[in-house]
């Protein structure tokens, strides 16, 4: 059976995905067999496995950094929010139901937590260390009876706690023992040690904070965590705002604008684009806001229809039109892609009220809703002029399927001979089901290429691959990191290795 270490934190976006990462890469070259796990998870961020499965896209990072294929047991539940209190249900890597929160509250024990003991056991035969993540706060009272992902997870895998807080916010000591505050004397018992994450300044000045609190509750603080700027991909919906304030390097620079839809998924697409050192990269929720961008990008969406009615209230669908006749680039990804067609027919209310919707009309396409979910990765040619020939992979989820019309082309043509996306006639406007297509940097380059032409810049001179191209040197970072910052054999003796 496999030993357990559990990072939980004092509240959302504190650091833990990442450091369960570091985590994942440390024992991984320690020579472990070592897997992560987070029982549930709420993101809109996610990834495929080689089965066809859907989990969070941060377990996803987590295993690659451990040196695993992964898969649908180190994610057995996910929560995609649809807006209005409802989300679709996600339970070993397939479509469960869309349920409102009271209606999943209700049933979390009886129908979610078998599923949980049930990865947790496959995974506990199958490695010698779990990095199990926590979600949000153990310490939320009003959720505590039906929490599956911290203290109940703990107690399951035998695991003891690693506590994390975020001092980029303020007020950490407050928040650890706030949160030992509120935890059961059992559950406080699990808690074995600290992370003081994200910190900046001199590690000196806060020693005299770090010597009342041990002594204040008898636990060690195994580190102190600098801010480190990743390249990790971001799960939770927080890290979007940060996202907002990247600019260019560059002072020649692609102005593309990312159009916040309110239920906006996957948003880690554009991060090949926040990285490149001559992309601004903006994230837009009002006409206002627009400006005069090169290219305007409409991403997925966990509720293509609603969003879409959202897109033309706020006034940003008139004011894309705009762009469109003056010949700017219009990208649609995805939920993206479906709202740039004429018409989004969903007879069985799968998506929102039964009917047939108006898109955008600026592609010739048609998108009929299903409740067949489509999960799979995948990989092809691109067939656009600017960029033929040109291999990419990614992933594809999706519940529509889209029927071109005669005064559109495909995008890109999948490895197993089927057609994907669609391209208007002048070249302006397209689409695709692929997630991850930036990823590919070859594409991403030619992309940037025609924009920069368009613009009447000069060309690149060559590729950027970006801090996220070498997925590998930046966990081996990751494990220098905490190997320097934090007390890693004082975690293994925590652990019992």
């Amino acid at each position: 059976m496999a030993k357990a270490i559990m990072l939980q934190g004092t509240g959302s976006d504190v650091g833990k995905s990442v450091l369960c990462t570091a985590f994942c890469r440390y024992f991984f070259e320690e020579g472990y067999r070592v897997a992560p796990f987070k029982s549930q998870n709420m993101a809109l961020n996610s990834a495929i496995t080689a089965d066809g499965g859907e989990i969070g896209r941060a377990q996803g990072v987590q295993a690659e950094a451990a040196g695993i294929e992964p898969t649908v047991h180190m994610n057995p539940i996910l929560l995609k929010p649809k807006g209005d209190m409802v989300s679709e249900v996600i339970v070993h890597g397939r479509h469960y139901a869309d349920m409102e929160a009271d209606a999943y509250r209700g049933s979390v024990l009886e129908k979610a937590l078998p599923a949980v003991r049930r990865s947790l056991s496959i995974l506990s035969e199958a490695y010698e260390v779990l990095v199990i993540e926590g979600a949000g706060s153990p310490a939320e009272i009003n959720l505590k009876d039906r929490d599956i992902a911290n203290m109940r997870v703990a107690e399951l895998a035998d695991a003891p706690v690693i506590l994390v807080g975020d001092i980029e916010r303020g007020g950490v000591f407050a928040s650890l023992v706030g949160t030992l505050e509120l935890l059961d004397p059992d559950e406080r018992a699990r808690v074995k040690g600290f992370i003081i994450n994200k910190f900046r300044g001199k590690r000196e000045l806060l020693d005299p904070g770090i010597e009342w609190l041990e002594r204040r509750t008898g636990i060690p603080v195994l580190g102190v965590v600098p801010y480190l700027e990743t390249g990790i991909d971001p799960e939770d919906s927080l890290s979007l705002e940060s996202l907002r304030l990247k600019m260019p390097a560059s002072r020649e620079f692609v102005d593309i604008t990312v159009i916040g839809l309110p239920r906006i998924s996957n948003f880690t697409d554009f991060l090949p684009l926040a990285d490149a050192p001559d992309v601004r990269l903006r994230y837009v929720r009002s006409a206002k806001e627009l400006g005069e961008p090169d290219a305007v990008i409409l991403p997925g969406t966990k509720n293509t229809v609603e969003d879409l009615a959202w897109l033309r209230a706020s006034g940003l669908a008139e004011s894309i039109q705009l762009l469109r006749n003056q010949e700017v680039e219009i990208v649609g990804i995805c939920g993206g892609y479906q709202m740039l067609g004429h018409s989004l027919h969903d007879p069985d209310g799968v998506e929102s009220h039964p009917g047939i919707h108006p898109g955008l009309g600026m592609l010739d396409i048609r998108t009929h809703f299903i409740s067949d979910k489509r999960t799979v990765r995948a990989s092809g040619e691109i067939l656009i002029e600017w960029a033929g020939g040109v291999s990419v992979s990614g992933y594809e989820i999706h519940m529509g399927r889209t029927e071109r019309g005669t005064d559109a082309s495909p995008v890109l043509q999948w490895s197993d001979g089927r057609m994907d996306g669609a391209v208007s006639a002048d070249g302006s406007v397209w689409g695709t089901y692929l997630h991850g297509l930036f990823d590919n940097v070859p594409f991403t380059h030619a992309w940037i290429n025609r924009l920069r032409r368009k613009k009447g810049l000069p060309p690149r001179s060559k590729e950027h691959l970006g801090r996220r191209a070498d997925r590998d040197a930046m966990y081996a970072r990751l494990s220098r990191w905490i190997r320097e910052y934090v007390d890693m054999e004082r975690v293994k003796q925590i652990i019992g290795l």
